[in-house]
């Protein structure tokens, strides 16, 4: 059974905007390196349509997502998004998205991680029902969301767990929606994650042991 939601802030919701997108966060962390600054990494994103939209309407919702995403990691997290391996570039396009996304940070640490150290690593489609459900209680704003609004959130979500490495498999017509696993981490992502407990769930790893004292 899912476990009550803990949050009951505001939950952001305009992360439809924008997917994972490990690849055009690597663009903007490069040219934020550029820059030093977001206000001109933003006016240069547009400029040079690095994000490759077919509009500039569409170019600035994705870099705002992207943007809003991003400057919550430090220094050494957007370096490492920028110059890194691809794995090491979806890891910090997720840990960003953990950083924004409440919703996110509540679904693998309530839901995910449960399961992968329980006797079903399975994914269905009822248990994201149960999750959404016991969400709802806390969050109206996801129970006013349209129907089609509240389906693009979870496709997005689910698009970015697979994309992120949490989970493996097709989703199938019994329900079944994959199996959970752990992201592969590189020594240098894994030493660059922050010691938050929610965020050390993110990737579905429990929160490090402190030494005690002798």
């Amino acid at each position: 059974m899912v476990k009550a939601v803990r949050e009951a802030g505001r939950y952001c919701l305009s992360f439809t905007a924008a997917g994972l997108k490990p690849e055009l966060a690597a663009v903007m962390a490069r040219i934020h390196a550029e820059t030093g600054n977001w206000k001109e990494t933003r006016a240069l994103v547009l400029e040079r349509n690095a994000l490759q939209t077919r509009s500039l309407a569409s170019a600035k919702r994705l870099e705002t997502e992207l943007r809003q995403r991003l400057q919550l990691l430090n220094d050494e997290q957007l370096k490492l998004l920028a110059e890194g391996s691809s794995d090491d570039r979806l890891a910090m396009a997720w840990l960003a998205v953990l950083k924004r996304i409440q919703l996110t940070v509540e679904l693998t640490r309530d839901l995910l991680l449960d399961k992968l150290e329980g006797s079903d690593a399975l994914l269905r489609r009822s248990d994201m029902t149960g999750f959404y459900e016991a969400s709802e209680q806390l969050h109206p704003e996801l129970q006013a969301l349209s129907v089609s609004s509240q389906k693009k959130v979870r496709s997005t979500v689910l698009s970015m767990l697979r994309e992120a490495g949490l989970l493996e498999g097709k989703a199938n017509r019994s329900g079944q929606l994959g199996t959970v696993q752990r992201p592969s981490l590189s020594p240098q992502a894994l030493a660059l994650l922050d010691n938050d407990p929610d965020l050390r769930a993110g990737f579905l790893l429990k929160p490090k042991q402190r030494r005690a004292r002798r």
